[in-house]
């Protein structure tokens, strides 16, 4: 299918599910220049430890959400430009260990320190990008089973996961659906002006795939962010990381018969078990 075509419409239903949500509360309404005054004049004290108000909230919705839009998109592309290269579970395995993106910056930044487990657990999932990247039988050289689509993906898919933490970190829960708003709405202004200048013939079958991408997309960053207003982000990234790997690799066997190589499936067990691992709270 047409990836752009795919993409557009997947981000064109979460923009027009995160604005009917945000519209839809009974949340009181904030104008743009308020938002953006309260979120200047709040500013300081939420990156010192607080939070933004309901208004400032709004204005820190608008300048988190553009750039993560621009990530969920490359992410988007890059996941596609993976699962053709790679496999579905290679791709969706490399996609979901970007987990460790927000929890090594959550390190840095909120003193969110692992335990034990949870470095042995970083330790086996950096073990596992290697093992999955390198050929060791080929006779060129290891480095031939290199995958360059695979590191991008992981940066891209960890980054814009982390942009749901940034936003939650200092914004009201509230506002969340007005962030996603922004984060959609500039993907599907990115995703639209590739799709328009390509020029290609827009089918019914791959805007049909796209509304049906779109709604699973927009809750899995709407619950996504509820669940990091609740809990600790070293165990939400695993848990919902863990359980998608698995659900991929099942998917990928029973749908697609793909089959992996040997080091293929240990780097995906690999996977699984580094993010079981970094979930464990001693």
């Amino acid at each position: 299918m047409d990836r752009y075509t795919v993409t557009s419409f997947n981000y064109l239903i979460a923009s027009l599910l995160s604005l009917f949500f945000f519209l839809s509360n009974s949340f009181p309404t904030v104008h743009f220049t308020e938002a953006l005054s309260s979120f200047s004049a709040e500013f300081a004290s939420a990156m010192n430890g607080g939070t933004f108000g309901p208004a400032g909230s709004a204005g820190w919705a608008l300048v988190t959400g553009v750039p993560s839009g621009i990530l969920y998109f490359l992410g988007f592309i890059y996941l596609q430009k993976a699962v053709r290269e790679s496999g579905v579970c290679l791709a969706g395995s490399f996609s979901k260990m970007g987990i460790l993106i927000p929890m090594l910056l959550a390190i840095f930044l909120w003193n969110e320190l692992p335990s034990g487990m949870q470095w042995a657990g970083i330790f086996l999932a950096l073990i596992s990008i290697l093992l999955a990247s390198i050929d060791f039988s080929h006779p060129s050289g290891i480095l031939t089973g290199f995958q360059p689509v695979l590191l991008i993906l992981f940066l891209t898919v960890g980054l814009s996961e982390f942009s749901n933490k940034v936003y939650q970190k200092y914004g009201v829960l509230e506002m969340k659906s007005l962030f996603l708003f922004f984060v959609f709405t500039t993907a599907l202004l990115i995703s639209g002006w590739k799709t328009f200048s390509s020029k290609k013939k827009i089918r019914v079958s791959h805007v049909l795939t796209g509304i049906a991408v779109g709604i699973p997309n927009y809750f899995a960053s709407f619950f996504l962010i509820l669940s990091l207003s609740k809990l600790k982000t070293a165990v939400v990234f695993p848990v919902y990381s863990a359980g998608t790997i698995v659900l991929i690799s099942l998917a990928g066997w029973l749908f697609f018969k793909e089959k992996l190589k040997t080091r293929e499936r240990i780097a995906v067990g690999l996977t699984v078990s580094a993010l079981v691992l970094v979930n464990i709270q001693l």
